[in-house]
């Protein structure tokens, strides 16, 4: 075996945490669980109980999982299915899934857009648009940090709609949009940035789920452009035609 192959292999910790996040996805540990002991674990796996401890604490870091001393580890939640299709409701997304929603805004300002907003939201590059930044919890835990832009002069009112409504919904209701639906959406894997890590309680490089999505009104025009980053962890992103 060379070097280069050795170099590559993958830490028998990230390994384990990886088995033990598949547990979790699939049910055979559910919510409030206990799970196997460090003692347990490592004849499981063959490998020493420091590894174990270092797999488990990176599922602590992730959120899936809760130590307590002279208790063992027990799980925090399961991934949330999350439907992606034409209609993209978080809130009623995460009732279906028996979860309570929530969302907090973190900062709505008004920009110009880039040329990538632009292009997608078929305005003017430098046109104005507001942008929101947000955090969506189910359960109480952070799930995935968002920015969705929205273009000033098709929606007249849109900043103080989202400061005093409870969702994007609400807010385009407001200025006149009473229904819109998902156009596209794309699905890229990506690392979490340090400030990311901050808002979901997770690390940084942790896996995260970036979707990109474009909304229309009834008659197909752009009403909403965003991006957001699901912690990977704790999502499953399902695709269908709903």
């Amino acid at each position: 075996m060379t070097a280069s192959t050795e170099a590559s292999k993958t830490p028998l910790w990230q390994a384990i945490a990886a088995t033990l996040r598949d547990d979790i996805a699939e049910g055979r540990y559910g919510p409030g669980d206990r799970l196997a002991t460090e003692a347990q674990l490592a004849e499981r796996f063959g490998v020493n109980r420091h590894t174990v401890r270092h797999a488990l604490s990176a599922l602590v870091s992730d959120g899936l999982v809760r130590t307590r001393r002279g208790s063992g580890a027990f799980v925090a939640a399961r991934p949330t299915d999350y439907p992606i299709g034409r209609r993209v409701r978080f809130r009623e997304n995460l009732l279906r899934a028996g979860q309570r929603p929530e969302k907090r805004v973190l900062q709505i300002e008004t920009r110009a857009a880039t040329e990538g907003e632009a292009s997608a939201l078929a305005i003017e590059p430098g046109a104005l648009i507001c942008a929101m930044h947000g955090l969506s919890l189910a359960d109480g835990q952070p799930v995935a940090v968002a920015e969705t832009v929205f273009p000033v002069d098709r929606l007249p009112g849109i900043a103080e709609a989202l400061a005093e409504t409870e969702g994007v919904s609400d807010a385009l209701a407001r200025c006149g949009i009473v229904d819109y639906s998902r156009a596209s959406t794309r699905v890229t894997a990506v690392s979490a940035s340090a400030v990311q890590a901050l808002h979901l309680q997770s690390r940084e490089g942790a896996p995260l789920l970036r979707s990109t999505g474009l909304d229309v009104d009834a008659d197909g025009v752009p009403v909403a452009y965003g991006r957001t980053w699901f912690a990977g962890d704790r999502v499953t992103l399902t695709l269908g035609d709903g």
